[in-house]
């Protein structure tokens, strides 16, 4: 079993040979959102960029579950790596997969069942694209199972010091899905529904490459059919890991949902904005989620080993690559904002109220890097309620006043993306307060 093990030589070798392919995932990821949105918006017009814009956050709330349990998956699977007990890493792996698929399935039937209520009455979307933003949802829930399984599959890797080779597995389904985009979308003229089919079938393809590697390569995880079973242990030790992040993640949701419902508010050019904002604000944040997950794995697999002070050396190095990084991002967003604009093909209403968004987000979102790759730490050291505690503090205080301040003279639509100010130092403050008391270290292993 050809793995990488994060528990000698120097922290910074290992974290930057483990993030680049994971970084370089998450770019592809983006970039592929980022041309289905261009796609939609060139060839169906606002209304639908609109629609398949408004259902994120909300879509958001069931990939948390997916993220989270993962995650949890995948720090115990670390710790016992690092702990050289493959059995446990096997049977643990096993059992994860078995339960994220169950989990995907219960969550493409509740999001169908609860799409209406919630795009009529949580997320108040226009009467006029409530019907676009349904149909493009509805579809797109139904490959939530396959999303749930690349999820898993990508944990178990990572936690055995595999990150390459999700990059290979998003590659993939990066190019499928822009292929099918310009087909359904441009050619065939299908639309939003369009749009979530080939979401669907790119997902799809995407789990079962991941699978196939992962029987192909390592032997360790060549389950036979009778080894996907219901270990209730395994699952609460996956849950106790995992529900604080999915927590994290359902709550970050929850509060982009009511951020969303005060973007609608303002019409539908704020909210074609809004979706274009959002797509580049994602790659601003592309290093510090990627040090986060690095940073999981590490402390997880150090932790399992008996080296909790080797930790913190790692944290210092990954937050100097993570701040040089975001800085480089960021000045490439504020000096071609007009320019990125302009490949959505966005009304000039919605153009202005983007250019204000990104210049904005460029400069707060630097203080990101600065303390949620710590949330690595916290989910490795198996303190990941931290993280949830720290997200609910930061989303609430962005919602708060965002509805305090939205009408006002002294901020009015501008607080939509400027609440980052408010939240984010809260954020930091919380994140940096815990880290530096020290108690992340107390309670680190998994029984």
């Amino acid at each position: 079993m050809k793995t990488k093990n994060m528990t000698s030589g120097a922290p910074w070798k290992h974290i930057l040979r483990f993030v680049l392919p994971v970084l370089a995932g998450s770019l592809l990821q983006q970039l592929y959102n980022t041309v289905d949105t261009i796609i939609v918006g060139k060839y169906s017009g606002e209304d639908a960029l609109s629609a398949v814009g408004t259902t994120g956050s909300f879509a958001f709330l069931f990939l948390a579950l997916a993220i989270g349990f993962s995650a949890g998956n995948g720090v115990v699977v670390a710790q016992q790596y690092g702990a050289k007990d493959e059995k446990s890493v096997r049977k643990n792996a096993a059992t994860g997969i078995l339960f994220l698929t169950v989990l995907g399935i219960l969550s493409t039937v509740a999001a169908i069942l609860v799409s209406r209520p919630a795009y009529t009455y949580l997320l108040n979307v226009d009467n006029t694209i409530l019907e676009l933003t349904l149909t493009y949802f509805r579809w797109y829930a139904i490959g939530l199972v396959f999303q749930f399984g690349y999820n898993i599959i990508s944990a178990i890797l990572r936690a055995v010091g595999d990150s390459a080779a999700t990059l290979y597995f998003l590659l993939i389904s990066s190019v499928l899905n822009v292929i099918l985009d310009l087909l359904f979308v441009a050619v065939f003229k299908m639309g939003v529904f369009g749009a979530a089919v080939a979401t669907d079938i790119s997902q799809a393809v995407s789990f079962v490459a991941a699978y196939i590697y992962m029987y192909m390569r390592y032997p360790l995880f060549r389950f036979k059919i009778k080894e996907y079973k219901w270990n209730t242990k395994v699952i609460k030790s996956t849950v106790r890991v995992g529900f604080p992040i999915s927590l994290q993640l359902i709550v970050v949701s929850f509060g982009l949902t009511f951020i969303q419902r005060a973007v609608n508010d303002f019409g539908k050019a704020m909210t074609a904005s809004f979706t274009v904002g959002q797509r580049i604000e994602m790659y601003l944040n592309l290093p510090c989620n990627a040090f986060q997950t690095t940073l999981a794995t590490y402390t997880g697999q150090n932790i399992g080993a008996g080296k909790v002070d080797r930790v913190k050396s790692g944290v210092w190095q990954t937050l100097i690559i993570s701040i040089i990084m975001t800085l480089m991002i960021s000045a490439v967003v504020w000096l071609c904002a007009e320019d990125i604009i302009k490949l959505f093909s966005l009304s000039s209403v919605s153009a202005a109220y983007c250019l204000e968004h990104l210049r904005v987000v460029a400069l707060i979102n630097i203080v990101l890097a600065m303390y949620i790759p710590l949330f690595g730490v916290f989910q490795g050291s198996n303190h990941s309620a931290i993280p949830m505690i720290v997200a609910a503090g930061a989303l609430g205080t962005r919602v708060l006043v965002t509805y305090l301040f939205r009408y006002s003279p002294f901020l009015g639509y501008k607080i939509i993306w400027c609440n980052g100010i408010f939240g984010f130092g809260m954020g930091f403050l919380i994140t940096w307060s815990y880290y530096i008391s020290g108690k992340w270290k107390k309670n680190s292993v998994m029984k």
